[in-house]
């Protein structure tokens, strides 16, 4: 008990590197503190790592093709953190249950393949602790290339182009040719892997797709209402209320329960990026990895909880400028006052984030559990107005 009061307060020193007071703040909230796990997670890192290296090297040579010279490109993305994280829970199951495997503890070099017919199996299979980890592999790969993608695709949708970045100087013209060479040279290959594989694969794919897009479809509808609110029509206050807050669900979520579907905002956000790591977890399923539902649900509700936190709390001035509702926005015109607008949006990010955390402790997936709270550690909502004094 002493050591974890200790902990704690050693994670609220601002002080200390953030990645750092995360395993602190973990431990101290959950008493799990799993050494092998932050070593497997530099491990995962140096991975998936070399895996956009060579997203980004197939994006430079169609960048040299378009401009006729060597281009240096790089594209931020904080999205692949889940298939990481997924990565990590495969491996670390691997070596529970094969202590000591060179093979397993040693992470594999080159694309591992995955025989179709295992695939067309489904999720039931009993795996070797080997065949698990290669099968991991090919399906982190894609997921990885799959999320850069969609990424890409809704930079260029909102016409924002600031994270494709080149070593040289570009008009605005030329930044969204870079941007749509880039994806379209992406979007290219991962056409190629879907081809390579089972039909149940590809149509798990594009299942999250739709079912984001169809969300995506409704912008412009929530963009009326925001407007509408905004210019004090009460009407439009209570459809943000009852159409986005707390919408309901058309099409169930293939991960979550009734305890999470009656969170604020969980429809509207699940369809917005949750489903794309539903999606993504079906893929390793697909591939017959045993995923918990504890541990998928700590990942949806981890990415639902830093969109708002990390993404929208930042963006906020912005997207009440531009008239887009999110969860923040939509706090401070369903709020009496800023204050409790600023309640309600921490208020919101640490339901996600707890039950994140809570589940990730359940599936036995510390290095998940922590980079929970790592996103909750993140966050600065003190960029919000009305924080209480």
């Amino acid at each position: 008990m002493v050591l974890k009061t200790g902990a704690g307060v050693l994670a609220d020193r601002r002080r200390l590197p953030t990645a750092v007071r995360a395993v602190l703040g973990y431990y101290a909230d959950t008493g799990v503190f799993d050494a092998g796990s932050l070593s497997l997670k530099s491990e995962i890192d140096d991975r998936t790592e070399s895996m956009v290296d060579d997203v980004t090297d197939r994006i430079e040579d169609a960048l040299e093709d378009e401009f006729g010279r060597p281009v240096e490109f790089s594209y931020d993305t904080k999205l692949i953190l889940p298939a990481q994280l997924t990565l990590g829970y495969v491996y670390r199951n691997a070596r529970q249950q094969a202590p000591g495997d060179p093979v397993i503890d040693t992470i594999a070099d080159g694309v591992p393949t995955v025989d179709e017919t295992a695939l067309e199996k489904g999720p039931a299979q009993d795996l070797a602790p080997r065949e698990m980890v290669v099968r991991a592999e090919q399906m982190t790969r894609l997921s990885i290339e799959a999320l850069i993608d969609g990424d890409m695709r809704d930079a260029i949708n909102d016409d924002e182009f600031e994270d494709f970045e080149v070593d040289f100087d570009v008009s605005e013209a030329d930044r969204r040719r870079v941007a749509e060479v880039a994806q379209s040279a992406l979007q290219s290959h991962l056409d190629g892997l879907l081809e390579d594989m089972p039909p149940v694969v590809e149509n798990a794919y594009q299942w999250a797709v739709d079912y984001s897009e169809a969300h995506q479809d409704r912008d412009d509808y929530f963009r009326e209402l925001m407007t509408a609110a905004e210019d004090g029509d009460a009407d439009a206050l209570t459809d943000i209320r009852e159409a986005y807050k707390f919408a309901e669900y058309d099409e169930e979520p293939a991960t979550l329960t009734e305890t999470e579907k009656e969170l604020p905002y969980s429809k509207t956000q699940y369809a917005r990026v949750g489903v794309l790591y539903d999606g993504m977890l079906d893929l390793y399923r697909l591939a017959g990895l045993d995923i918990d539902d504890e541990f998928a649900k700590a990942i949806v509700l981890a990415i639902i909880g830093a969109q708002v936190w990390l993404d929208d709390v930042d963006d906020y001035e912005d997207d009440r400028a531009e008239g887009q509702l999110t969860p923040v926005t939509a706090e401070y015109l369903l709020a009496p006052d800023d204050e409790a607008a600023y309640r309600r949006v921490v208020d919101v990010t640490e339901q996600y984030l707890d039950l994140a955390k809570s589940y990730a402790t359940a599936a036995d997936s510390p290095l998940t559990g922590v980079a929970v709270e790592y996103i909750y550690r993140s966050g600065d909502p003190d960029v919000l107005p009305g924080k209480p004094e």
